[in-house]
């Protein structure tokens, strides 16, 4: 039976705890990086892409724990967490049920272009690897992304145009902290404004794991429109399964997804989650 993982968006957050969840679920004994299909959004893409690039889910961790310690040290020169205030207050009026109006996907876009945030270069440089120009596209993963003046979605993959480096940045375009992407002379920003998961997408595929950063305090918000979202895995005859944040991970967060200052425990937390999450997702997964 086909499996496609969907990752979701949730900053450097995000980042730490899907790769110490996935970590720990292949310690656990199921390697959910072998998936069909990996389809990431915002921080899954960063997650997604380097999974689908074949590194293990422990090199992975690995290199969290690196980053981690890379921005320990830089602790005293990166200033506070960016204000995510003016952007949740925008995502406030995404609606209860039903997609989310294209004008509001272009206000998103408007507050994107009209921001001051560092420059489009140095944004890209952050992704490493991920951004050079010879890094191919992997055959079996995608990303989402909105053009910020269309508010039209667009989901990324090797049959498009971007460079794999722009897909993924452009994924992870933070309306008001992150420049919007260049890509074929539009402008793109992150895909977590039309979903945080983008899980409808995955509704050919026979298994859906979808790893949802929606933690406790987030949950009665966020859970619902990812359950409709997988309700459509669910009608065309596929399996889904959702993992989201256990009570140790979503204290181990903190208030801002966007505060990277805690890397190393909250990829520690996901780890621990992954090994207790083991044995239900082996179960699903096959």
């Amino acid at each position: 039976m086909s499996r496609a993982l969907v990752l979701g968006g949730g900053g450097p957050v995000g980042i730490a705890w899907e790769t110490g969840l996935i970590a720990g679920l292949a310690e656990g004994g199921v390697d959910v990086s072998n998936a069909d299909w990996i389809l990431g959004t915002s921080a899954g893409s960063v997650v997604g892409a380097q999974l689908a690039s074949g590194r293990t889910p422990a090199q992975l961790l690995e290199a969290e724990f690196a980053q981690a310690e890379r921005v320990k040290e830089a602790s005293g020169t990166s200033g506070p967490a960016p204000d995510l205030g003016p952007l949740m207050a925008l995502m406030m009026k995404r609606p209860a049920e039903g997609p989310v109006p294209i004008e509001l996907l272009r206000e998103f876009g408007t507050m994107a272009l009209s921001a001051k945030t560092i420059s489009e270069e140095v944004f890209l440089a952050g992704f490493g690897r991920l951004a050079a120009p010879d890094q191919p596209w992997p055959e079996r993963f995608a990303c989402t992304a909105v053009d910020a003046d269309t508010g039209e979605f667009q989901v990324w993959s090797r049959d498009t145009a971007a460079p794999l480096g722009r897909g993924v940045a452009s994924s992870c375009c933070v309306p008001g902290i992150f420049p919007p992407v260049g890509i074929e002379g539009r402008r793109y920003i992150d895909g977590g404004m039309r979903s945080g998961t983008n899980a409808d997408l995955a509704h050919a595929y026979g298994k859906v794991l979808t790893i949802a950063v929606a933690p406790p305090a987030f949950a009665a918000f966020m859970i619902p429109g990812i359950e409709r979202e997988l309700d459509k895995v669910r009608a065309q005859g596929g399996e889904a399964c959702l993992i989201v944040p256990d009570a140790a991970s979503g204290e181990a967060f903190g208030p801002n997804l966007m505060d990277g200052s805690r890397r190393e425990p909250i990829a520690r937390a996901g780890f621990q989650q992954g090994l207790q999450e083991a044995a239900k997702v082996k179960a699903f997964w096959g």
